[in-house]
């Protein structure tokens, strides 16, 4: 399938998305869309299929049927023969995931490696990136996360919103079109929620395209331009994030905004 032509493609676009795990659909048929810079927060409660979306996003699961469009380049898929799909083109998948960073709700940092080690990986051994031009710049956004001094520090030495911070640090560190956050703040002490959030609203206010699955409403009324809300697996409600907290209109909307207050 060739990618779509347009002079400023979406950096993200997806269609109709289903995705089975066996008997359990989780996914009925969602479409999303993130433009250049926007930054679409993702909420609804758990089961809803939050989680699911972002990862389908970035093929960490591949879904039952659908479409996906990364900066205009729909992701090639094929059957895999048990009624599912699966990726056609392996060297699209990694082409891609070059354009799509993601954090994660529990870091998912290399044990084994110290922060700087961290943030290097990738750049040196995916993109190629000259061993000095990737220290430098990983020097550049350990200090931009307030934690270049931590950089020879292991991640079991660390706070969780250190970890987190260095994790995005090392999202950043292959220059993405897009970052997707998959409750970044979930597994962190409450005292830490601050510092993470921070950090993402410093790149929200670059204009940075962002999907962020969170369950920090005040934040997501914040920093969002769009807000979606999910529940059973499909796009309950969207809007501008006064409308969708201000003047909700579907009534599980107004239930799920309740329940959280």
């Amino acid at each position: 399938m060739a990618p779509v032509s347009t002079a400023d493609p979406i950096p993200v676009a997806v269609t109709g998305l289903h995705k089975r795990f066996g008997a359990l659909e989780v996914l009925k048929g969602v479409s999303l869309r993130a433009g250049r810079g926007e930054v679409v927060a993702v909420i609804g409660g758990s089961g809803s299929g939050k989680s699911t979306l972002l990862r389908c996003i970035n093929l960490l699961e591949t879904p039952t049927s659908g479409e996906i469009a990364i900066d205009g380049e729909v992701l090639k898929l094929k059957s895999d023969g048990h009624g599912g799909l699966t990726p056609a083109d392996g060297a699209q998948v990694r082409r891609v995931r070059t354009r799509l960073a993601m954090v994660f709700q529990s870091f998912n940092l290399w044990q084994h490696m110290t922060l700087i080690g961290n943030v290097v990986e990738a750049p040196i051994h995916v993109l190629k990136v000259p061993k000095d031009e990737a220290r430098a710049r990983a020097e550049a956004l350990l200090r931009r996360v307030g934690l270049y001094d931590k950089r020879d520090s292991y991640p079991a030495f660390l706070s969780g919103g250190q970890q987190q911070r260095a994790a995005i640090a090392r999202a950043l560190a292959i220059q993405p079109d897009v970052m997707l956050f998959d409750e970044p703040t979930s597994a962190l002490d409450p005292e830490l929620v601050g510092e993470v959030l921070a950090v993402i609203r410093d790149l929200a206010a670059e204009g940075r395209t962002m999907i962020l699955v969170t369950h920090e409403m005040k934040f997501a009324r914040e920093v969002a331009s769009r807000v979606v809300f999910l529940h059973g697996g499909l796009v309950e409600e969207e809007g501008p994030p006064d409308a969708v907290f201000g003047a909700p209109k579907s009534e599980r909307l107004k239930r799920f905004i309740q329940s959280i207050h």
